[in-house]
Parts: C-alpha cells; sequence; structure tokens
C-alpha cells in the first residue's frame, strides 16, 4: 500500500464526503507509513482527519474527504 492506495480506499469507504475504514496493519512500520500518509494528504488538504484509533491488528480512521473543484 502506498498514499495513493490509501487516497483510493478512503474515497471507496467513504458515504457522501464522510469516512471510516479500518486499515490492516502487520507491524509497527506499518502504522508509521499509514500516519505518515494521513499526514500527507491532510497536509495537502485532500483529507481532514478527525479521528485515528490504534487498534491490536488495525488502524481505525473517520474523517472527512475534501473535493476541490480544479
Amino acid at each position: 500500500m502506498n498514499k495513493v492506495d490509501l487516497l483510493k480506499n478512503l474515497r471507496n469507504a467513504s458515504q457522501g464526503n464522510f469516512f471510516s475504514t479500518e486499515i490492516p496493519k502487520s507491524t509497527k512500520e506499518d502504522e508509521k507509513k499509514i500516519e505518515q500518509w494521513v499526514g500527507e494528504l491532510e497536509r495537502e488538504g485532500k483529507i481532514k482527519l478527525r479521528e485515528c484509533v490504534q487498534r491490536e491488528h488495525s488502524i481505525y480512521l473517520h474523517g472527512i474527504i475534501k473535493y476541490a473543484s480544479e
């Protein structure tokens, strides 16, 4: 998985512009990568994260996808 795949996953998990998804992780490196990608997407203005919960085998993400006309 990479940042683009994460954004696609969030768009597929969205209802309107709200998203809620659980991403499986296998290692601490996966957790750090996912957090880094989420941070990058927020800085780029593509998402607004409301909640990020670290679970034993997954990361739960809840927030808003921002749509901008180009």
